[in-house]
This record gives C-alpha cells, sequence and structure tokens, in this order.
C-alpha cells in the first residue's frame, strides 16, 4: 500500500499561498477535503490535488478556454 503525503494546516496554507486561518475556516466548514485528529486538522495532498483541479475546471476563464478550443 503506498501512503499518501499527510500535511498541516501550515503546510497546506504555504502550498496553496493562502493564510492558515483561511486553511482552518475551510476545513471546518467542510469547504477542503480534511480531517481531523483530536485537535489537529490533517490533509492528504492527493486529495488537496485532486480538489485543486477540480476548482481549476469549474473557473469561468478555464471554461471559456475549453470551449474556444473546443475542448468540451
Amino acid at each position: 500500500m503506498k501512503y499518501d503525503e499527510i500535511m498541516t494546516v501550515v503546510e497546506v496554507a504555504r502550498y496553496l499561498k493562502i493564510k492558515p486561518q483561511t486553511i482552518y475556516k475551510w476545513a471546518q466548514d467542510g469547504k477542503i477535503p480534511a480531517a481531523k485528529f483530536g485537535r489537529e486538522w490533517r490533509f492528504r495532498k492527493s486529495l488537496l490535488d485532486a480538489w485543486i483541479d477540480n476548482k481549476f475546471a469549474q473557473s469561468p476563464a478555464v471554461k471559456k478556454m475549453n470551449s474556444e478550443n473546443g475542448a468540451e
């Protein structure tokens, strides 16, 4: 079994280049894939990457580019 990289709030914040407070809020609100272990939030990098890909795919700018390039 291959183990995925587990990240902390601070690591995710650095990875996404946003404030740790935003990551805490998103985790609490269920807006980002996360699991709570005791009092600590943890994140799987592969799930974050899939979440990011999905966010980009839903972006109006990306949808427009895809339709202009016939990729829809």
